[in-house]
This record gives structure tokens, C-alpha cells and sequence, in this order.
């Protein structure tokens, strides 16, 4: 559980909750083994760059066992926790989002998906029993990776582009990128009980940077989405079910064809939100560029060219909200 100070509530954020809005029907849901979901994919991808993916093939035992363990590592006396962290980069993280000031009420452990990495810190996590959270882990991360391939070469041929894994090789490459969290939201804490239709903070509203994120959570609100008109919506939750973000790398990619999204994390719950998001990102050395079959003869490519280091390095040195791909934009042609 994670301790409120006098000091921290003056700290965290503060916003008006979006309503969850279960009459909202248009959020994309998309069954993976349709015949339609090539083109629900792309279609999703460039009116939210957000779609609730079932029918994805992940065994749910896989679901509940990380979360159930991820629960009881962040049930641990605060002192046991904080000895897996700071996150450097990978680790236990409480409260600060990144190194420029982004705070929100959250608790999180970021992990590497190299399967080495996960053996090894699962026995800091769970030093009475590593294989628990290590076996629970390394089943969990190793599926939905392979659904993502999947989805990412459903989204290719679904814009006629080729070859199929034009995009899903940049996350199966050894030298791929990729982390993974799992965020621990816990309950609205009884000191902010008086402020009626306000929610706190959990992760302020940001773009993914990376090629495309997978996230589940349990069923507790607090997941919002930024329509392309600028009004938040909340998106309710589902624990059977997988939400998919476009990220920053495969908008540049489709020349803004899909639009990364914007959202964030508001918690008013008085029960616990946990979510795991895998972040597929490409090689570091990977230049992150419009793929030429999906610019027209005559149009002109929106981005210069980059790597992924590059784009690191210049959104981690952003705060969550700035507009981290506007560095790298052209000049539009007069």
C-alpha cells in the first residue's frame, strides 16, 4: 500500500473524472479470428489509434496469475519494495513518473521483456519464491508478445503492405527494444473523499512512443482516451479482454495515416486498478521513418528520419504531455 503524506496529497494532480460512459459504443471491439479484422484494425488504427482486441488467444490463467502476483509483491511492506527500485531504468517505481517533475498516484514495476532480465529480477521481486512471479511472468510476457506480432501483421496486410512482417520484425528482433509495466493504481485514498467528482492523477495523459502497446487490466475504471475532437472518454474496463495503442513510432511510420493516442489514468475508484502494458519498440539503431509504400506518388512525407534512440532520448527528456513528436515534424510547404 502506498502511504499518503500531508506533503504528497499537496503534490498529486487533480481532475474533473470523465463519467464512465457505457452508452459510449464507439470504441472499436475487434475479434482477432474474424475475416474482418484486417481492416476493423486499420480502420480503428486511423479514427482512435486505440481498439479492444478478443478472441486474442491469451490463456486468461496466464492474466490472473501475473496480476495475482504483481498484488502480492505490492501488498509488501513498503521498505521490502523499495529495495527492487529506483527504476535504472528497470525496477520499482512509487509515484514519479520519469526524471521532469511528472507525479501521479501509482505504483509500478518496469521490467525488461528479455526473458534473461525477468529470471533475474523476479528473485528481488519474490525472494522467497522467484519461480512464482518468474514463471508467471515469462508465460505472460512470451503470449502476448506473439499476439502482438500477430496483430501487427494483420494490420499490415490489412494496408496492403509488404512483406507481412514489415512491421512485427522490429519487436522480434534479439536487439528489440520492448518493456513492460505493471502499474498499481490503489484506492482513492479517504483524504480527497470530500472533493466530489474530482479524481486523482494515476498516470497523466501522454502518447505512447513506441511502435504499439498491450495492455489489460482488471475491472476497475480509470482508463480515459482522448478523442480526435479533444474530448476524454472513459473506456470501461474488461479483464478478458486486451486494449491496443498505436504509439508514436507507427504513426511516423504510416506517414500519420494512424494517430497515436493520447490518454491517461484518473483514479476515483475505491477499489485497486492493476494493469500490465507490453511496449513493443523497435532496435535502437532502427531508423523510424514513413515506409515508402504507404506514401502516395506527389505526397510529401510529414517526418524527418530518426532512430528509436533518437526518439528516446527526446521524449524521456519531455514532460508526459508535450508534444514529443513535434521535434521531428517537417516544415509544411507553404
Amino acid at each position: 500500500m502506498v502511504v499518503l503524506s500531508q506533503n504528497v496529497c499537496q503534490q498529486l494532480p487533480l481532475i474533473k473524472a470523465c463519467k464512465p460512459n457505457y452508452g459510449f459504443t464507439g470504441i472499436p471491439v475487434i475479434d482477432m479470428t474474424s475475416p474482418h479484422a484486417k481492416a476493423q484494425m486499420v480502420e480503428a488504427c486511423e479514427e482512435f489509434g486505440f481498439f479492444k482486441l478478443v478472441n486474442h488467444g491469451v490463456p486468461m490463467e496466464f492474466m490472473s496469475r501475473l496480476e495475482d502476483e504483481g498484488i502480492k509483491f505490492f501488498n509488501l511492506p513498503q521498505a521490502d519494495k523499495d529495495r527492487v527500485g529506483p527504476p535504472q531504468p528497470f525496477g520499482y517505481g512509487n509515484r514519479r513518473i520519469g526524471p521532469n517533475g511528472d507525479v501521479g498516484w501509482i505504483e509500478y514495476l518496469l521490467l525488461s521483456t528479455n526473458l534473461d532480465s525477468l529470471s533475474q529480477i523476479s528473485s528481488s521481486i519474490s525472494p522467497g519464491n522467484p519461480q512464482n512471479f518468474g514463471f508467471a511472468v515469462i508465460d505472460y510476457v512470451s503470449s502476448v508478445k506473439s499476439m502482438a506480432y500477430e496483430v501487427l501483421e494483420m494490420i499490415a496486410e490489412g494496408l496492403k503492405i509488404e512483406p507481412r512482417n514489415v512491421l512485427s520484425r522490429l519487436l522480434k528482433e534479439e536487439q528489440s527494444d520492448s518493456c513492460f509495466r505493471v502499474n498499481h493504481y490503489p484506492p482513492y485514498p479517504p483524504e480527497f473523499e470530500a472533493l466530489s467528482g474530482r479524481g486523482l492523477i494515476g498516470f497523466g495523459e501522454h502518447t505512447d512512443p513506441q511502435i504499439i502497446s498491450v495492455l489489460r487490466s482488471n475491472n476497475t475504471n480509470g482508463l480515459e482516451i482522448c478523442l480526435q475532437d479533444g474530448t476524454w472518454v472513459s473506456v470501461p474496463p474488461d479483464q478478458d479482454s486486451f486494449f491496443i495503442n498505436v504509439g508514436d513510432s507507427l504513426q511516423v511510420m504510416t506517414n500519420g495515416k494512424f494517430k497515436s493516442v493520447k490518454h491517461r489514468v484518473v483514479t476515483e475508484s475505491r477499489k485497486a486498478r492493476v494493469s500490465m502494458i507490453y511496449f513493443g519498440g523497435p532496435p535502437l539503431t532502427e531508423i523510424i521513418a514513413p515506409l515508402p509504400s504507404l506514401v502516395k506518388e506527389g505526397e510529401e512525407t510529414l517526418y524527418k528520419e530518426f532512430t528509436w534512440a533518437d526518439y528516446k532520448k527526446s521524449a524521456y527528456k519531455s514532460r508526459l504531455a508535450d508534444n514529443r513528436l513535434g521535434f521531428f515534424e517537417k516544415k509544411r510547404r507553404p
